[in-house]
């Protein structure tokens, strides 16, 4: 990982107050999208001085959960309306932008050569959290569980599990970070224990282990991978429905029409 977090910065940013009361994994999950909006910050044009303390006055006025997702945070500008039929590239374009930290593990297992289920798995594995961010795994697997390979979906379910976990194997070690800001008696939760178990069991283990490695890869300051790249893998490996994601009626319709219109009362 290359994006450089300061303990005092990080600490002034969330509370110190705030994360003395979460427990050691939402701590760990704090600090994951601290890094990822660290990372597409860097990417983003800056405002100048009078719009940024304006923003950064209504943040503080009306700050939502924590959990909440990326869209539901106080933004300057309306979203861009939705085309008719959406696809994942015009969500990608309009909604999940600039899905910095994704673009660079889907472009470090395509330059790595690995299959194109384990590089669309890296592209999707965290765009859920523009929705929600409490137990991202599990959701993001739910969210794209009709369009793609059951395996792309079990390794997004269990990476969230598996990165507290090492395998030498594949070259994953436990994110230091995570040492050098909350000490090295972190302990993940039994939840957390009990899926990665299950998984390092399953056939499938390794579907979700290449997610994690390549996660690793995905924080690079200065490399900013062009969606482009990845059309005609989305093409191939993402079954796009013609009504549009959101109007299909799948049982995840409703997650990405609101992904598509979060501001609607209800």
């Amino acid at each position: 990982m290359d994006v450089q977090v300061d303990r005092r910065t990080f600490l002034a940013a969330v509370g110190v107050g705030a994360i003395e009361a979460m427990s050691p994994e939402d701590r760990a999950e704090e600090l994951e999208h601290y890094m990822m909006h660290e990372l597409d910050e860097s990417v983003t044009p800056k405002l100048d001085g009078e719009e940024s303390a304006l923003i950064d006055l209504e943040q503080q006025a009306a700050r939502p959960p924590r959990g909440t997702g990326n869209l539901f945070m106080p933004r300057e500008d309306a979203f861009e309306p939705m085309p008719r039929n959406p696809t994942l590239e015009d969500f990608f374009r309009l909604r999940f932008a600039p899905a910095t930290h994704v673009l660079q593990s889907a472009q470090h297992a395509l330059e790595t050569g690995q299959p194109e289920s384990t590089i669309i798995a890296c592209l999707l594995h965290d765009v859920v959290l523009n929705l929600i961010k409490v137990d991202h795994g599990w959701w993001g697997a739910q969210l794209v569980e009709p369009y793609v390979d059951e395996k792309v979906t079990w390794g997004i379910r269990y990476h969230a599990a598996l990165r507290f976990y090492p395998d030498d194997s594949v070259g994953y070690e436990y994110p230091e970070l995570y040492n050098r800001i909350f000490g090295e008696d972190y302990v993940p939760e039994p939840y957390i224990r009990e899926q990665y178990d299950f998984a390092r069991q399953h056939p499938w283990y390794m579907e979700a282990r290449m997610i994690t490695v390549n996660d690793t890869y995905g924080f690079q300051e200065g490399v900013r991978p062009e969606l482009d790249q990845f059309i005609d893998i989305i093409g191939r490996n993402f079954k796009q429905p013609k009504e549009g994601l959101g109007y299909d009626n799948s049982p995840v319709a409703h997650m990405w029409r609101t992904i598509a219109s979060p501001n609607k009362p209800l």
